[in-house]
C-alpha cells in the first residue's frame, strides 16, 4: 500500500516568537503551509525559507480561518498545527504510522502537554485536554462558532497516543490581550442560547468553574500557577456573562 501523503496547517497572526520553532517540528510532513493573517511582525519574513507555502488571508476568527484554509491544502490528510504548539517525537511516530498503514478512520485526537508562563500543568481539567487535528480534508470542517469551535467529521474519530506541546501564553500582556478578545466571541456565540443574562450566569457559573478545575480536577495541586489559571477560568465565564448582558442592555436601549 502506497503511503499517504500528509499537510500541516499552520494558522499564524504575529507569531514571530513561536513561527520556527513551529513549522522546525513539523518539516518531516510532505506539506508544510503556513496561513497568515497579515502579521504585523517577522512572521511572515521568518516563515517563508522554512515552510513550503505562505498564504495570507483576512482574520475574522479561528473557525473561519480555518475552513479557509482547508481547501487549499494539497493532500488527503491534514494536520492543523497552531503556532504555540509543538509535535513531539513519539507523535510523529504515530501520524507515520497512520499513514503507511491506513486506517478506516477520518480524524484523530490528539492530547496536548499544556504549559502556562513557562511551566507544565499537570491538573486543572489540562490533563485530559485533548483536540481533533488530523483528518482527512475533504471529510472534515470547523463549526460555524467564534470560538472554541471544534472539528465536524462525517465518520469515525480515533485517538492517538503521542502528544502536542502546547506552550499556551509566556506573558500576562500577552494573556489579558487574547482574554478580551476570546471573551467577547464567547459572548457572541453565548447570545444565541441565552434571551437574557440572569443573576446565576454571574455568580453561580464562575463560581462552579474555579471549584470544577480548582477542587474536582485538582488544580490545588498545581500551586500558584494553578490558583491564577483557575481564578482567570472563572473570571472568563464572569466576564463572557458581563459582555453579553453589556450587549443586551444596549439593545434593549436602543429600542
Amino acid at each position: 500500500m502506497e503511503r499517504a501523503q500528509l499537510s500541516i496547517l499552520i494558522p499564524a497572526g504575529n507569531e514571530e516568537r513561536n513561527i520556527v520553532a513551529c513549522i522546525e517540528s513539523a518539516r518531516w510532513a510532505d506539506e508544510v503551509v503556513v496561513v497568515d493573517s497579515f502579521s504585523k511582525d517577522r512572521t511572515v519574513e521568518l516563515a517563508r525559507p522554512l515552510a513550503d507555502r505562505v498564504l495570507e488571508h483576512e482574520y475574522v476568527n479561528s473557525a473561519t480561518q480555518k475552513n479557509w484554509a482547508i481547501p487549499q491544502m494539497t493532500h488527503e490528510w491534514v494536520m492543523v498545527l497552531d503556532a504555540d504548539e509543538r509535535i513531539t517525537p513519539a507523535l510523529r511516530d504515530d501520524i507515520r504510522s497512520i499513514l503507511e498503514k491506513g486506517t478506516a478512520c477520518d480524524a484523530f485526537r490528539i492530547w496536548r502537554k499544556n504549559h502556562f508562563l513557562g511551566k507544565p500543568v499537570n491538573y486543572c481539567g489540562w490533563q485530559n485536554d485533548s483536540v481533533v487535528r488530523l483528518f482527512r480534508r475533504d471529510r472534515c470542517r470547523y463549526q460555524d462558532r467564534e470560538v472554541h469551535a471544534d472539528i465536524v467529521c462525517e465518520g469515525p474519530v480515533g485517538r492517538l497516543r503521542g502528544r502536542l506541546l502546547h506552550y499556551t501564553f509566556v506573558s500576562f500582556d500577552q494573556y489579558m490581550r487574547k482574554f478580551d478578545r476570546y471573551t467577547s466571541w464567547a459572548a457572541g456565540d453565548r447570545a444565541r442560547r441565552t434571551k437574557r443574562v440572569r443573576w446565576h450566569h454571574l455568580t453561580l457559573r464562575p463560581g462552579w468553574r474555579f471549584f470544577r478545575q480548582y477542587i474536582l480536577k485538582r488544580g490545588f495541586l498545581d500551586g500558584k500557577a494553578g490558583l491564577i489559571i483557575c481564578g482567570l477560568a472563572a473570571f472568563s465565564v464572569f466576564l463572557k456573562y458581563a459582555k453579553l448582558w453589556e450587549r443586551q442592555t444596549s439593545n434593549d436601549d436602543d429600542r
